[in-house]
């Protein structure tokens, strides 16, 4: 590690604490109140001038002379998870759902970790002004776990508010050996879009089914028929996923209900699968309701997220320099994933390339186990280190990549 802003046992420390501290206090998507004023807290410590952006985002913007601009993002939302780590900095915390459900609340999928690694590049990037010259964006950002943050922070005119990077930088905490950080050219996530469907029949006596339209068999045709889009509509050397996460259907075992509903996530790694999917998927959602004798079924689009696509060149440079840093042994070229993040927006949205990474949380007999806890799940408890210290690295060694002016 790059010896000019190698961390001393106290920054060291201080970054272990704050880690500790937005672990234990977690919030729910674009509810992100207390951290966002804590990041604000924490970049006007050290001079650096800041905004808020879609709500609970916040961005800083550290100038420093003439010279490229680069963006770096981190998200900054909790689950509605009960945390069941054990460990003594585990949360407590509660918040509510967007219909008033009080929900505990868990950094369960690791955001406390891009978090902490931001900030404390950013104080180690003041530390260290006269070796680089530039602008660093810092987006802090919401909601990615539902897929509002990075369109509320463009909505709102992030990029008419600070200055426009090229090229911006993310990255994600998985199961993978801590230490090591895993870059893929490409696509490097998956669209998801996600609908709510409303069928809709006719009630009836359920002793007198013809005298009803059954929207529960109605149901269950489509979801048989759709696991046959990714089986029979597209090529085998593609991917896609279809998924029916939620059906829900009738209040009483002999009542044939009105109405039946469910819930598809959709994935896919390029819009030349993309919409042949979606397409399908309308088709058949439609053609089942014609040959039940129902009425055309409603579609609700809940949310998407967008195409996360690394650009091979700023990739390729992006993995010398990450070599150099962690060496050779610890840069591990990845295939794709079919997890999805709304990064992409941001790039997207101002016509810059953008370079997204993963790195590991566990130790090697953690990851040699079966029941390695994965994002999302209860247990879900990253090792300290030397995962801290290497997604701060990961920060050092991208930002620097394009702003160093000496060594």
């Amino acid at each position: 590690m790059t010896s000019t802003w190698t961390l001393s046992d106290d920054q060291r420390t201080e970054m272990h604490d704050l880690y500790r501290h937005l672990h234990a206090h977690p919030e729910l998507s674009m509810q992100e109140h207390r951290t966002a004023e804590l990041i604000e807290a924490a970049l006007s410590e050290l001079e650096i001038e800041s905004l808020r952006c879609g709500g609970t985002g916040v961005v800083g913007i550290l100038r420093n002379g003439d010279g490229p601009v680069i963006g770096f993002r981190a998200d900054t939302d909790g689950l509605p998870i009960q945390e069941d780590t054990g460990a003594e900095y585990a949360s407590t915390d509660t918040g509510a759902l967007e219909d008033g459900t009080e929900v505990p609340v868990m950094h369960g999928c690791g955001h406390d970790t891009h978090i902490t690694a931001l900030l404390t590049a950013a104080r180690a990037l003041v530390r260290m002004r006269e070796q680089w010259s530039g602008t660093v964006v810092l987006m802090f950002q919401p909601g990615e776990e539902t897929a509002a943050g990075s369109r509320a922070m463009v909505d709102d005119g992030l990029w008419d508010r600070a200055p426009k990077p090229e090229v911006i930088y993310g990255q994600h905490v998985m199961p993978g050996i801590s230490g090591t950080v895993r870059l893929t050219a490409g696509p490097v996530m998956s669209y998801a879009d996600s609908w709510r469907v409303t069928l809709h029949g006719r009630q009836s006596h359920g002793s007198q089914p013809e005298n009803s339209v059954d929207p529960i068999v109605l149901g269950a045709h489509i979801v048989t028929r759709l696991q046959t889009v990714v089986s029979r509509e597209i090529s085998a050397l593609q991917s896609a996923v279809v998924t029916v996460g939620t059906f829900h259907a009738g209040l009483k075992e002999n009542i044939i209900p009105a109405t039946a509903e469910f819930t598809l996530n959709i994935r896919s790694l390029d819009d030349k699968v993309r919409e042949p999917v979606l397409a399908a998927v309308r088709r058949i959602i439609s053609a089942e309701a014609a040959a039940s004798g129902a009425p055309e079924p409603e579609i609700e689009e809940l949310y998407r997220f967008p195409h996360n696509l690394n650009d091979i060149d700023e990739t390729e440079a992006l993995r010398e320099h990450m070599v150099e840093t962690l060496g050779e042994d610890k840069v591990i070229t990845g295939k794709p994933f079919m997890g999805s993040e709304d990064f992409g927006t941001l790039a997207e949205s101002v016509g810059v390339p953008s370079v997204f990474w993963f790195f590991g949380g566990f130790t090697e007999e953690q990851m040699a186990a079966d029941d390695v806890p994965v994002n999302h799940s209860p247990q879900f408890l990253p090792v300290m280190e030397p995962t801290l210290s290497t997604g701060y690295a990961a920060v050092m060694t991208a930002v620097l990549s394009k702003l160093s002016t000496s060594s």
